[in-house]
């Protein structure tokens, strides 16, 4: 990633003071795919993180996996660990004979506090301690091997860069992104799984099919995984997620974070945008979410819950317990004052 052609994204304010700054790169498409939006280098190459998974569900729905809409969801989660996430990836993984054993990824404890407490004080699967199953990525993991089972592919090594699936994913990621010309690099996300490089700006493009899909081509592969995504905003994050309350405040909005600053979103007119924090920081992650938005028309749409945007980019700095500054997207205002 090329660091000096990073620009200002948010700004957080103390006080009167400009206290830290967060640089980053951001692209808005419009309806076509132009870009009406670009702060730093949209077409720096990114590992896209957990913003693939939508990208990631597509392929596996091509390859067959049939599940209910709000699992369908679940399979594109970074999920909170809440008990409708665990129960519903355990209902995925039953629904091809499976149980929690077979998964794979990196043992954690649930994300959201809360539920972290009841696994403590209710342990599952023999202990109190880290789970595949309580992991953020389970959801995915129990949609790759049902996957699997389905085609008959290898459950032991579907972790494999070279097994059928990953290959299937790669190919997908190539497809929807656009960036066949740009040279693929592969490593391991958190979760164990491959994790394939992007462009920003073909992530952009790859959440604009998403967003635009269920509208545009209803039986598609990608029309299913947009619907049930942005359908069920509460199984692909959960409770105080930010990534489930845009798509509860914007109707057919398809959005997915990813760690270390990444954040993809989709609107159903096809107007898409993407973003990298270059500090790897979520804490701004809100804030450039509510203006990128903005600036792609969401406040516009039919539907959009009312002040739900305003909610979602209000970050407030503390001081002693109480509100003292905020964190502010800088980037929106040069955007307004270019449009007039």
């Amino acid at each position: 990633m090329t660091a000096h052609e990073a620009a200002p994204l948010a700004e957080v304010i103390r006080g009167d003071l400009v206290e830290s700054v967060h640089l980053g790169h951001l692209v808005v498409l419009d309806p076509s795919g132009r870009p009406v939006v670009q702060v730093g280098n949209p077409t720096t190459l990114i590992w896209p993180r957990s913003s693939l998974k939508p990208v990631q569900l597509v392929a596996m729905l091509r390859a067959g996996l049939e599940l209910p809409d709000r699992l369908v969801a679940l399979a594109a989660a970074s999920h909170n660990g809440e008990p409708a996430h665990l129960e519903g990836v355990l209902q995925i993984l039953g629904s091809v004979g499976m149980g929690s054993g077979a998964l794979q990824n990196t043992p954690d404890l649930p994300l959201y506090p809360p539920a972290a407490l009841e696994w403590h004080m209710a342990p599952h699967n023999g202990g109190p301690g880290p789970a595949s199953l309580a992991q953020n990525c389970s959801g995915k993991h129990a949609a790759m091997l049902a996957t699997c089972l389905t085609q008959g592919w290898d459950i032991q090594t579907y972790l494999s860069a070279e097994h059928p699936l990953q290959r299937a994913i790669r190919s997908t990621v190539l497809e929807m992104t656009g960036d066949a010309e740009v040279v693929m690099r592969t490593t391991v996300d958190g979760c164990g799984a491959p994790l394939f490089s992007t462009t920003l700006l073909g992530l952009a493009r790859a959440f604009s099919i998403l967003g635009a899909a269920p509208t545009v081509d209803v039986r598609s592969h990608e029309a299913r995984a947009g619907r049930a995504i942005s359908a069920h905003p509460e199984m692909v994050g959960g409770t105080g997620r930010d990534v489930t309350l845009a798509m509860e405040a914007v109707p057919g909005l398809v959005a997915k974070d990813g760690a270390e600053g990444v954040y993809a979103a989709g609107l159903p007119d096809g107007s898409a945008i993407a973003f990298k924090v270059l500090d790897g920081s979520a804490r701004a992650r809100p804030v450039i979410l509510a203006a990128a938005l903005r600036a792609a028309g969401a406040a516009g749409l039919p539907g959009v819950y009312p002040g739900g945007l305003d909610g979602l980019g209000r970050v407030p700095v503390l001081g002693g317990g109480r509100p003292v500054g905020e964190v502010r997207a800088v980037f929106a205002d040069a955007y307004i004052e270019g449009r007039r």
